[in-house]
């Protein structure tokens, strides 16, 4: 089968991106050349070529990206022959994809969220909603669809303390802390019966009284931002992260760290160690007389 043939089949069949199709046509035809060289067909290529082309791939300098990306294509160019019984074995079974580097979450830094925070118009009932809303999600780190999904039942305001139904439907008690806990009694107060047009248990409002979506709140985080002098690109899930690396750059114990964030693993925790880390490696470069 021509390597022309499959990438077509591979475009009507998986409706695969322009981008994409033309990043495996580069991979597998120069993997072809490559095995010319050892008067081998591509059909024909043993998983042993396989990772012999891979370690010629790390020794040019290729990144495990872009690795990976070659071994995405043999597999399914392999796959695919397969089921045409071209060969009776896929040579890519057993090959292990190239380890990522981890991709470390963008945060933003104290001052930042500061002013952020800072930013709403607490005089006006979009604004008391909005600095509500900020103050809570950074107290507590909660996912973007935990936040506008919350629920008046799901808040002890005597307590201090939210109740979040996480994914996988485990809960998990989080604090709220005295300024959040403080704005938000502000809000349920004054603001939300402003907004409340209907019978609605849940705690964050839109302007028509219903539960607010994420992309509305993200839009409302972008203009807030404006304000806040913050100029690059900015997600509610960068406060779920400022929440963690904060924590930690203070003290935190990484086990209460995922306690608080609901993960199910730790290892997912972990990665704000590392985000930890390289902030304090900013910091002393830039303020050590010998950084």
């Amino acid at each position: 089968m021509t390597l022309d043939a499959f990438i077509e089949q591979l475009w009507l069949s998986q409706n695969a991106s322009p981008h994409t199709l033309s990043a495996y046509r580069s991979d597998l035809s120069q993997f072809s050349l490559w095995l010319e060289k050892q008067n081998t067909q591509l059909a024909q290529a043993s998983a042993t070529q396989l990772e012999a082309y891979l370690g010629h791939l790390h020794g040019q300098g290729r990144n495990p990206r872009s690795q990976a990306r070659f071994l995405s294509a043999a597999r399914k160019y392999f796959g695919h022959i397969q089921r045409l019984t071209i060969r009776d074995d896929n040579p890519c079974a057993h090959i292990r994809t190239p380890k990522q580097p981890q991709r470390l979450p963008e945060t933003l830094s104290e001052a930042e969220v500061g002013a952020l925070l800072e930013a709403p118009r607490t005089d006006q009932t979009l604004g008391l909603r909005d600095k509500a809303m900020l103050e809570v999600l950074y107290a507590t780190g909660l996912r973007v669809t935990e936040l506008v999904g919350l629920r008046l039942s799901e808040i002890g305001l005597r307590q201090g303390v939210v109740r979040v139904v996480g994914k996988g439907d485990k809960e998990r008690l989080v604090p709220l802390g005295e300024d959040a806990l403080d704005w938000l009694e502000q809000y349920l107060k004054y603001g939300r019966p402003e907004l409340q047009t209907r019978a609605t248990d849940v705690v964050f409002l839109s302007t028509r009284g219903q539960q607010m979506t994420r992309q509305t709140f993200w839009h409302r985080i972008k203009q807030h931002a404006v304000v806040a002098g913050i100029s690059r690109p900015l997600s509610p899930h960068k406060l779920r992260h400022a929440f963690a690396t904060h924590l930690l750059n203070h003290g935190a114990d990484l086990r209460a760290l995922q306690m608080l964030l609901g993960h199910a693993d730790i290892a997912t925790t972990q990665i704000y160690t590392q985000v930890a880390r390289e902030r304090l490696k900013q910091l002393h470069a830039a303020h050590h007389p010998r950084g």
